[in-house]
């Protein structure tokens, strides 16, 4: 049987990286994604007890790393948006089109946003999205849909208006 200490070993090595740019993209600096990497595996230790009940590991670090974000945020009661952050003009600006995209994401409404996100830059599952955002299955599938439809009315009117 495997210990919990090599069991969190594993699951550091496997998802350690992922976790780190999903923060590093929401963090203003290296060193502030790497505390929160650190902070969340804190976390993994001190619910060691719980990790033969999960069932989606990738989805409950996604969880854990998402809640260190946010409590971090909430810490330093910063005003600027994790979603301007993210969303900070990146060598690829240049294109209008681009530049265009990123905008229409900045511009949906958080719980979009985030459905988005997780979907697309960290490629998790419909389910994986469900445990980490704690909501159904059926409201992934719906946010997720309202995100295109909403991007994508908002990338012709663009086209249009040009």
């Amino acid at each position: 049987m495997q210990s919990a200490s090599d069991h969190i070993d594993r699951l550091y090595g496997q998802h350690a990286n992922e976790l780190y740019g999903y923060l590093a993209r929401r963090c203003p600096d290296a060193a502030t994604a790497g505390d929160l990497l650190q902070e969340t595996f804190l976390q993994v230790v001190r619910q060691s007890d719980q990790l033969s009940k999960v069932t989606m590991p990738r989805a409950w670090l996604f969880a854990i790393a998402r809640n260190m974000l946010a409590r971090h945020y909430r810490r330093q009661r910063d005003p600027q948006a994790v979603a301007e952050l993210w969303y900070e003009t990146a060598s690829d600006s240049t294109n209008d089109r681009v530049a265009a995209m990123r905008e229409a994401i900045k511009g949906l409404p958080a719980e979009l946003r985030d459905t988005l996100e997780l979907r697309l830059e960290q490629e998790l599952s419909y389910e994986e999205i469900a445990h980490v955002l704690e909501i159904p299955v059926g409201t992934v599938r719906s946010r997720l849909h309202n995100a295109v439809r909403h991007l994508r009315d908002t990338m012709r009117n663009q086209k249009e208006n040009t």
